[in-house]
């Protein structure tokens, strides 16, 4: 087994703004406990055709969100496929994955499940999300509260999951996180690597995409609370899966 300095992390990056590329980047680096330098990044925006064997001779794949991309436009965003190809290929192979929101979404269409779309009344802010009876055994959610807050904010969404997947946690809204059985693989409608400074600033960053004026950022902000227990979620999985803790 690897030290935690010894791992090499791919990241899988939806991300066109430089600001919310290094943002995100060392968010995961520090939710993760690792340096910078251990997640390389694979930024579809810059490389948009690449093999499906890219996390190959890395430790794990973590995937991101996109706030410049559309999941259900694959014709529009020609990295769609490539990406659902990778993490089908992760899948089958038991490379360990982590996929936030939008990561969540590709890795359900992979999976051969449906993503819905809502243009108006979508989650947006630090929500309570409730623990699913299957999580009580699962390696990352088995010492979760239930109702714990997670920073969400996204226009598509799954109401169900392939029946390869245990359902792990969801809202009145939609599936929020599962595991695909038997591998080490999570995925998270939500953002674990999240918390409630970085919900402010990059819904202030992209508050004409997600909101409807001042008003609403205002509101949504206002309502923001601290998320530790989602934030937990990316450490577990490092120190539970990858180094086996």
């Amino acid at each position: 087994m690897k030290t935690r300095e010894q791992l090499k992390i791919l990241l899988l990056q939806i991300r066109d703004g430089e600001q919310v590329r290094r943002e995100e980047h060392h968010s995961f680096a520090d939710y993760c406990g690792v340096v910078p330098k251990q997640i390389d990044i694979l930024n579809v925006f810059d490389t948009p055709e690449f093999p499906q064997t890219a996390a190959d001779d890395y430790d794990a794949l973590l995937v991101g969100g996109a706030s410049e991309a559309n999941v259900l436009r694959p014709e529009q965003y020609g990295f769609i496929q490539g990406c659902q190809d990778l993490i089908k290929h992760c899948a089958e192979t038991g490379k360990p994955v982590f996929a936030s929101c939008f990561g969540f979404q590709l890795a359900i269409l992979a999976l051969g499940g449906e993503i819905l779309n809502k243009d108006v009344g979508f989650e947006m802010g630090a929500i309570p999300i409730r623990v699913a009876d299957g999580a009580a055994d699962d390696p990352l959610f088995h010492d979760t509260p239930d109702g714990f807050f997670a920073v969400s904010v996204h226009r598509q969404f799954a109401q169900t999951i392939p029946s390869s997947c245990q359902l792990l946690a969801y809202t009145d809204e939609c599936i929020h996180s599962f595991k695909l059985k038997g591998k080490p693989f999570w995925a998270f409608q939500f953002h674990p690597e999240v918390d409630k400074a970085t919900l402010i600033e990059r819904l202030t960053f992209y508050k004409a995409h997600y909101t409807d004026g001042d008003g609403q950022l205002d509101r949504v902000l206002s309502a923001a609370v601290e998320t530790p227990e989602s934030n937990i979620l990316v450490r577990k999985f490092v120190d539970r899966v990858l180094l086996g803790h």
